[in-house]
This record gives structure tokens, sequence and C-alpha cells, in this order.
């Protein structure tokens, strides 16, 4: 009887820490989540244990981390390959620290943004009363592992696009 005892007791502590250690987040991978410039990003992020004060959550999607204070809900959500989004009207384009964002304010409080100009492109979502959105894509850490994703490509504004391209969006020949 002892040794059922002490059988069913390591298989509940075992359970229990098992469980408490259980902090990894569920996420399906971009289409383009091998892409080897995906693992560039993924490898930048080796040492982001934290990011604007959380911490690093574990994830089980290709090319995708999280952060987030241990026992609430994850705060920050990275996903690298994720569809590259073409010129847009409709979303607010920012430049931070060399990295140009296509800001989706749809869902707010939480912000989903993207990058602008390169391929594969890396998706951003944050949950804004946690978190300053600007503290995340201003770190030093997350830009390094995104800028290794070569730019071809970056926001404009009307007045800085070249004469042809003014007629275009005019749609004076």
């Amino acid at each position: 009887m002892s040794r059922r005892l002490a059988v069913a007791t390591v298989l509940l502590l075992a359970a229990a820490f098992l469980g408490g250690c259980s902090t990894t987040v569920h996420l399906e991978p971009a289409d383009d989540a091998n892409n080897p410039l995906c693992a560039e990003v993924s490898a930048g992020l080796r040492n982001a244990d934290s990011i604007a004060d959380l911490d690093r959550r574990w994830t089980d999607a290709q090319a995708s981390a999280a952060w987030g204070a241990p026992g609430e809900d994850t705060a920050i959500i990275l996903r690298c390959g994720v569809t590259v989004p073409g010129p847009t009207a409709d979303l607010q384009c920012v430049t931070l620290e060399g990295v140009d964002w296509l800001v989706d304010t749809a869902d707010t409080p939480f912000l989903r943004v993207t990058t602008y100009g390169r391929d594969p492109a890396v998706q951003l979502y944050i949950d804004t009363t946690a978190v300053s959105s600007n503290d995340v894509i201003s770190s030093r850490t997350l830009v390094g592992a995104i800028t290794s994703i070569p730019a071809d490509g970056r926001c404009t504004t009307p007045d800085e696009l070249d004469e042809d391209a003014q007629e275009l969006l005019d749609g004076t020949p």
C-alpha cells in the first residue's frame, strides 16, 4: 500500500510541477515562417529575455515569440513570415528606429503592427493596456532582429512621391 501511495504522490507532484511550468503560448505559424530570414529574426531574439519589462514566454510555432507577465495574458506576440503588405492608404505608416510599420487599430486596445518594405514581413500584436507600443517597437533587441531582414521599400507620404507616382495617385496621365 505504501508503494502505491508513493507512486501516486510522485505522479501528483509531477503533474503539479509540469502544470505550473506550462507557460507555452500556442500560436499558428505564419505562412512563410520557414523563410531563412525568419530564422535570422528568431536567432536575433535568442537573448530577448524581456521586452519593455515583460518576460519572454515560449511559443510552440516556428518563427514566433511572445512576452508577458507571469500568470497573466500575453502582452506581445511576434510572428515572422506573415503576408507582406502592399501600399495602403487605410493604415497609418510610422517609422521608428529605422523600421517602417503599418499600424492597424481595428482591435483597440490591441494594436497589430506589421513591418512595411521587408520580405518576409514581421507582425506584432500588442496589448496596449499592458505595455506601450512605442516601447515595444523601439526595443533595441527587437529592432536588431527585424533589421536582419533587408528593407526593400519604405513608408512614403504624397509630398515625398516623385512626379510620376503623384500623377498616378491623382489619376492624371
